[in-house]
């Protein structure tokens, strides 16, 4: 992994995605922080943003205030409710967006989720920028294909101690 002090890093966590692997893989929650300071490691941070999704509950509130004070910019939306009850609440387009904008002004981008559907992006942003693309999630969870396709890859299932709590 060439790691360089000088790289400036974005990061990109989909909250959703890390949750549920997380409590379906272990019934625990995850240390964002914690991912956050091995991903990012003694580069620079540029900028750190979290994507969530408020229900109608609003319980999420004291979590995303959490991830505020561990250095993450929160971006939320609403959980959509469709007449026939199904429900849908994700960020890929979001994360996609903001990934292509701030490759341009980085050096690397971490994606802390496990899902395939980044493939094109991670492809877009590597041959277009140049810029590196890492990603971080449980190895158990994640996508082969992605894995394959980033640059580098941490697997928070390695070190459940320091990831979960």
């Amino acid at each position: 992994m060439s790691i360089y002090k000088e790289q400036r890093v974005g990061v990109l966590v989909d909250i959703q995605n890390l949750y549920y692997s997380a409590r379906v893989l272990y019934n625990k929650k995850v240390n964002f922080g914690q991912i956050l300071k091995e991903v990012v490691s003694d580069r620079k941070l540029i900028r750190s943003i979290a994507y969530g999704i408020k229900t109608l509950e609003g319980q999420e509130e004291k979590f995303f205030e959490a991830l505020e004070k561990q250095g993450f910019e929160v971006k939320t939306k609403d959980l959509q409710i469709f007449p026939g009850g199904a429900k849908k609440g994700d960020w890929d387009v979001g994360i996609a967006v903001d990934a292509i904008k701030m490759s341009k002004s980085l050096d690397v981008i971490v994606l802390i989720s496990g899902d395939g559907d980044y493939i094109p992006l991670v492809n877009y942003i590597q041959s277009t920028t140049g810029c590196r693309v890492e990603g971080a999630a449980f190895l158990e969870s994640t996508s082969n294909k992605l894995v394959e396709e980033l640059d580098s890859f941490t697997n928070i299932s390695e070190n459940k101690k320091k990831f979960l709590i």
